[in-house]
């Protein structure tokens, strides 16, 4: 339990690393007295989507290198909040741009995390989620062959704790490149509808406008689609396994 001790270091270098970018910040010439921090409220949200907006047409590479490494801050180290993020790419770079990015840093930023897992996590995991692991771990036993499409399952499916399963995939042997695949198409829909609610920021009132009811069933229906695969296969496994027990 005592290697998870060694992620330490990492989060203090990644922070000042951050902190360090976000000090560099272009010069406006303005009186906002607005800074650069993660949003944690609506009316948060939409002061730092203003002002990162200045920034970006003032220096845009600067712009997207602090995004990215924020958002790969956040998703690597587990931190609440990747809607806020996804919905700021919209505002600042627009459904066009914002939405592969947000895609790309999603998958990298959990792989980040599944390696810090599977290096410096395991003990500790395994100490505070015994029965969770031995759930996924059948899970993938069971899925040996089709393991992708429930790996697509569990990121569709809109109730999963994604960070959960960030964690819990090493330790179950998933492998890195199906993880990654996983993250980068599973979860599209929830960073399309982020992104595209950040395209409408000034618009909205509330990010509760954005994950409806209606926009929750459709995720959870499109969940349910990836896993009909998975079905149909182990059910054709299981037919060729009795066929072979009756021709012994």
């Amino acid at each position: 339990m005592a290697r998870v001790w060694f992620v330490a270091p990492i989060i203090i270098i990644a922070t000042t690393c951050l902190y360090s970018l976000a000090a560099m910040a272009p010069q406006l010439g303005t009186d906002d007295d607005v800074s650069l921090k993660f949003p944690s409220s609506f009316d948060e949200l939409k002061q730092i989507a203003n002002l990162l907006k200045l920034y970006y047409d003032k220096n845009w590479l600067y712009v997207v290198i602090l995004f990215s490494s924020a958002y790969l801050y956040k998703q690597s180290f587990m931190i609440p909040g990747s809607v806020f993020m996804n919905v700021l790419g919209g505002a600042i770079f627009g459904v066009l741009i914002g939405f592969p990015l947000c895609c790309i840093l999603t998958a990298f930023g959990a792989s980040f995390c599944f390696l810090m897992s599977r290096a410096f996590g395991k003990s500790t995991l395994q100490y505070y989620f015994p029965s969770k692991i031995q759930f996924l771990r059948s899970k993938v036993d069971e899925n040996p062959n089709n393991l992708i499409y429930f790996l697509l399952f569990l990121r569709l499916f809109p109730m999963t704790p994604n960070w959960l399963i960030n964690v819990l995939c090493p330790i179950v042997d998933v492998p890195l490149h199906l993880f990654f695949i996983s993250v980068f198409f599973g979860l599209m829909p929830y960073n399309y509808l982020c992104v595209q609610a950040g395209g409408m920021l000034a618009s909205l009132s509330s990010l509760d406008e954005v994950f409806s009811l209606r926009t929750l069933l459709q995720l959870a229906a499109m969940a349910s689609v990836a896993l009909v695969p998975s079905l149909l296969f182990r059910k054709q496994r299981s037919e060729n396994i009795l066929k072979s027990a009756k021709k012994d």
